[in-house]
């Protein structure tokens, strides 16, 4: 790509990227909390209000898998381009008469969203790799901005938990909804305009069996990635914020705001990643197994601090912000390393590979939520989650020690 000799325009376009996956996370926070909460005021169980998530994971496995391979043959501007607009549809479905919401047809329009979100994820994230400007501070280059889309996304989708909770008790379900899917429209028909096209295809057009990769270290890292976001999952989607309300007494906004809270600080943690991994230095599969084992801890700290304590407001905050602030940072070096391991030609697939064991980590993880939540209570959502993480340790000793250099420009 022209953008590796010509750092102003490369960073123009990181600029572009950036910003309309922004504007995408809002509406993905906000719409996960509309869901979670409108459905639980209405009477669904913990397991139902899971199993409404069911398609929205199961397709983003399916989209992750097979979207870097579209994008290699068509391009990542297209694909994201069309992530936006389906996102777009799916507010509308669900911003339609409340008769027609049912099950089935909230999960479809969820499964659209799933669709939607991985498209985007994946085009976004390789989309750093081929904007870079190459260099001898590349790498180091190529982790702070990587964590800083991450990060930020990840800032913005708990702004949106937080604006999904708020809207929802201002203006209720449907209003709401449109009014985010109006927005989404306009910025991703202006961000239609202004990326370049042909972002990303390879020079040779791969085949649907390359989707796999036959990378070891890629390989180890997409197991560690299933299991690092099962973890968070397990606990976070349903089995939190149901306990937050139906124990703790919080109200929508309070359970929202306080998940907005967590999720903006993992992502300024994530986003600041580089500065507390000592600066100008980049990480290693080292980095991952030492940061995973630390991790491993922390929900089994708070479990053991639920099940000792009568009052679970305390161990709850604290041991989030602990949580959070360790996964955000294996978070980030995860999402350093995929890129890393990655070559111009391949980025989109291997990404997509990547993103595919993320997806099928948090749809394991989501519908673990509520069956763990509903026969065994919080504290088992979180035995669960200490498992996963260690799961993830161990498979992160098999990442190399040395990040590998990245691949040639196409």
């Amino acid at each position: 790509m022209a953008t590796e000799s010509s750092p102003t325009l490369g960073f123009r376009i990181y600029l572009i990227i950036t910003l309309a996956y922004w504007a995408f996370t809002l509406t993905d926070g906000a719409i996960h909390m509309l869901v979670v909460l409108h459905f639980h005021k209405l009477g669904f169980s913990p397991i139902a209000i899971a199993f409404l998530f069911l398609f929205y994971e199961i397709f983003g496995i399916l989209t992750n898998a097979v979207g870097g391979w579209i994008a290699s043959r068509i391009g990542l501007n297209r694909t994201m381009i069309v992530g936006g607009l389906m996102q777009v549809f799916a507010l509308g479905m669900l911003a339609m008469d409340p008769s027609w919401l049912t099950v089935t047809y909230v999960m479809t329009a969820m499964a659209i969203s799933g669709i939607a979100k991985d498209l985007n994820k994946m085009s976004a994230k390789a989309g750093v790799k081929l904007v870079t400007p190459k260099g001898a501070d590349a790498e180091s280059l190529l982790f702070r901005w990587a964590a800083i889309l991450t990060g930020s996304k990840n800032t913005l989708k708990g702004a949106g938990f937080f604006l999904g909770a708020l809207l929802l008790q201002l203006f209720g379900f449907q209003l709401t909804l449109a009014a985010l899917s109006g927005t989404l429209l306009v910025v991703y028909l202006l961000a239609w305009w202004a990326l370049p096209c042909g972002m990303g295809m390879a020079r040779s057009k791969a085949k649907i069996t390359q989707i796999f990769s036959n990378n070891r270290a890629i390989n180890a890292l997409a197991a560690a990635r299933f299991f690092l976001f099962g973890s968070r999952d397990v606990w976070f989607v349903v089995g939190l914020p149901v306990f937050l309300q139906s124990v703790v007494g919080w109200s929508h906004v309070y359970v929202g705001s306080f998940l907005a809270l967590w999720v903006v600080g993992y992502g300024l943690v994530q986003a600041g990643a580089p500065l507390l991994l000592r600066g100008r230095w980049h990480p290693n599969g080292g980095t991952a197994r030492n940061v995973a084992f630390l991790l491993a801890i922390l929900p089994a700290g708070i479990a053991l601090a639920l099940q000792l304590n009568d009052d679970p407001t305390l161990a709850l905050i604290i041991g989030l912000a602990a949580f959070g602030v360790v996964f955000a940072i294996n978070s980030s070096v995860h999402s350093y390393l995929i890129l890393s391991y990655s070559d111009n030609d391949k980025v989109a697939m291997n990404v997509g590979f990547y993103y595919s064991a993320n997806a099928a980590g948090r749809l394991t993880g989501t519908l673990l939520s509520g069956w763990a939540f509903q026969t065994q209570g919080l504290t088992g959502c979180l035995w669960w989650s200490a498992g996963f993480v260690l799961a993830a340790a161990l498979l992160s000793i098999m990442l190399p020690k040395e990040s590998q250099p990245t691949g040639a420009a196409p």
